[in-house]
């Protein structure tokens, strides 16, 4: 059984790596000038990129219609094995603010976009860049400065220590 498991996760290195050199993932990710082999956590990149294109379902967290939380919640458990609870305003009560200059791979970004409360949170990756789903593109990469995200950015967070 250990044999199968250890086989098991050699298999998937070797899968996640060799996304990376040229096939799909690589190239969508060259798109937002990320690059997986650079990562600190291969799997989140990987993760991330079976979720691009989920439709938008409210309080969805599945593939068939995921909301903001939910995407949040199922990435962190898939690659993290660590189960956030609640919406985005619970997740940040969960989490260490941190500022967007000090922002890391994996850590989560928050938005106060309806009534000036937390409404909407994604994952932070490099380069400004963010997973998050949407209402109008579903599961998709966004850029931290981009006028939209710019006006409503509120604070990233970190899982406390």
């Amino acid at each position: 059984m250990k044999k199968r498991t250890a086989l098991f996760f050699v298999v998937l290195y070797g899968f996640v790596f060799s996304q990376t050199k040229d096939g799909p993932m690589a190239k969508y990710y060259s798109y937002w000038n990320l690059s997986v082999d650079s990562a600190v956590t291969p799997d989140l990149y990987y993760q991330i990129y079976n979720w691009v294109g989920t439709k938008y379902r409210y309080a969805g967290n599945c593939k068939e219609g995921v909301d903001c939380s939910g995407f949040v919640n199922e990435i962190y458990k898939n690659v993290y094995c660590i189960t956030l609870n609640g919406g985005s305003r619970d997740m940040f009560k969960q989490l260490t603010p941190v500022s967007k200059k000090n922002l890391r791979e994996g850590d989560l970004v928050f938005f106060k976009i309806r009534k000036n409360t937390i409404s909407h949170v994604g994952i932070y990756l490099a380069h400004d860049k963010f997973a998050h789903a949407t209402t109008k593109a579903g599961v998709t990469i966004s850029d931290l400065n981009d006028d939209y995200y710019k006006k409503y950015f509120y604070k990233g967070g970190r899982l406390k220590k």
